[in-house]
């Protein structure tokens, strides 16, 4: 990868990324208005101030906190040599989609383990609260975990020492198909069983905002479907259908609290701490929670 396109791409990184974010929060948006896949509970008007208020509350803080970013930490293992793809002089061509393909899987982990530990699903459940399932959806996170997830990136940049362009790649990708398959929106079913061989679709995501706890506890994958196939993590389609599941978390259903930034803000420090998705309490029956993610 020449020197000059690296700096290029560090030196312009911000602009890349806010250019994909824009672009795609307009496409996705305007699709969704045209042919929403869903009836939404509460308006637009009401969701989308607190879930772009985070957005940029989120961009504001990891600026403050992270001023480099993931590229800016790339580039400063590049120059002392550290990570493992920096140890080997392996082509640009493969370097690339390797290092992609590893950071998406270390976000897939992350997906798991903010799900499986009680104080992480107190932050991540912020981001599943929400009633609808839109494209804002797809970049509503609490400012708390969005800190864990920059450490989270920056411990796997220093093992793995993927290109700065790599990194780049990774960012815009990851933002763009969270806001592609967070989208109110729906696809022809042929197109996608095959989409889904490569990436996530809005349908096959949609099934993790299922209020059903089984259903949650299935497709992590963001960005990359291969994941929820190889661990066993995979949910082909929800029990109620697309247009029938319910989306959201039991008794969280203020609008006051899932919609409002500082209902959202505060959303992780109510509630007892036993109240998260992956765990090994028994349900009654009448649930919907099956034994098999399979069924």
């Amino acid at each position: 990868m020449p020197v000059n396109f690296e700096h290029f791409v560090l030196a312009n990184e911000t602009a890349i990324r806010l250019g994909f974010f824009v672009g795609m929060l307009a496409l996705i948006g305007a699709w969704e208005i045209v042919a929403p896949r869903r009836a939404l509970t509460l308006s637009k008007a009401q969701r989308w101030p607190g879930n772009l208020g985070l957005v940029a509350l989120n961009t504001v803080l990891l600026r403050l906190i992270f001023p480099l970013a993931g590229a800016g930490m790339a580039a400063f293992c590049a120059e002392n040599g550290w990570g493992i793809l920096n140890h080997f002089q392996v082509p640009a061509i493969l370097t690339v989609p390797l290092a992609v393909i590893a950071l998406d899987f270390v976000i897939w982990l992350q997906h798991v383990m903010v799900h499986a530990v009680p104080l992480f699903w107190r932050l991540h459940r912020v981001h599943h609260a929400d009633p609808d399932y839109d494209v804002t959806t797809g970049a509503r996170f609490h400012p708390l975990e969005i800190v864990l997830s920059m450490l989270i990136k920056f411990a796997a940049i220093v093992v793995l020492g993927p290109p700065v362009v790599a990194v780049v790649i990774f960012e815009v990708l990851l933002n763009a198909t969270a806001m592609f398959n967070h989208g109110n929106i729906g696809l022809p079913a042929t197109l996608d069983r095959v989409l889904r061989r490569v990436m996530v679709t809005p349908d096959m995501h949609r099934i993790h905002h299922s209020i059903e706890d089984d259903e949650t506890n299935s497709n992590f994958g963001f960005n990359l479907p291969w994941w929820d196939r190889l661990f066993g993590t995979y949910r082909d389609q929800p029990r109620a259908g697309q247009l029938g599941m319910a989306i959201g978390i039991r008794d969280h259903a203020d609008p006051r609290e899932v919609s409002r930034l500082d209902g959202m803000l505060l959303l992780p420090f109510r509630g007892e701490i036993k109240d998260y998705a992956i765990n090994r309490r028994s349900f009654p029956e009448g649930t919907g929670r099956c034994k098999s993610q399979t069924d």
